[in-house]
């Protein structure tokens, strides 16, 4: 099933009707660029799925590389503050929805990016979090758990260019890896070896989702 990997549009892999008895379990990837994410987000949905358990899988881009492209098509030159609104804007929007379906969800929900990306792009750009961010980040309910996809930049870099979907800077992988290491919320990220394969990361995905018990063991 090919998913396609636009803005908060939802991969449903399972549809079952709303339920206010058990909440989703919220469960966010977070990583540069490059690292796998969305690879490894839809597998995991249908490993869930096929063990009976609901899963959806939603997108919360910032239409960065959209709006860079554009600029550079029309040679045009955005000011940092500008973009960075633009794009705070659009990956709040989009997670404000993600949350909004999450609450009419009782399965897992797998949210390929989140308000963390967004910071950490602001601390690339040397940008203060602002005050939007920080506020969202307490009000919405926590993620339940968020894995980062720990990858040398070069490695993502090298899948970004073998994908041909787009592009990205290494410089900028690496200054963007950094800016996720810098943030104050990183220490309850649970590390995630993201230069294997998708299937083994998402074994071990698997295996940390069954330590906390929401999971069996072993694949049934």
């Amino acid at each position: 099933m090919n998913v396609p990997l636009v803005a908060n549009r939802t991969a449903s892999f399972q549809c079952p009707g709303p339920s206010r008895r058990q909440r989703a379990m919220i469960i966010v990837l977070a990583g540069i660029d490059g690292a796998g994410k969305s690879t490894a987000g839809r597998l995991l949905a249908r490993r869930l799925v096929e063990s009976g358990r609901p899963a959806i899988v939603t997108m919360n881009p910032c239409g960065r590389s959209r709006m860079i492209a554009w600029c550079n098509r029309l040679g045009l030159q955005l000011p940092t503050g500008v973009l960075d609104a633009v794009e705070t804007s659009i990956r709040c929007g989009n997670v404000l929805v993600s949350h909004l379906r999450a609450r009419y969800f009782s399965g897992f929900v797998l949210m390929d990016r989140y308000l963390y990306c967004q910071l950490a792009l602001k601390s690339v750009k040397g940008l203060s979090p602002g005050r939007v961010l920080p506020w969202l980040l307490r009000l919405l309910p926590t993620p339940d758990i968020v894995f980062y996809f720990d990858v040398p930049a070069d490695t993502a870099h090298t899948r970004i260019i073998k994908r041909a979907t787009d592009a990205e800077d290494l410089e900028d992988l690496k200054a963007f890896d950094e800016g996720y290491r810098e943030l104050v919320h990183f220490p309850s990220f649970v590390i995630t070896d993201a230069r294997s394969s998708p299937e083994r990361i998402v074994e071990d995905i698997w295996q940390e989702l069954a330590l906390l018990g929401r999971v069996p063991q072993f694949r049934g």
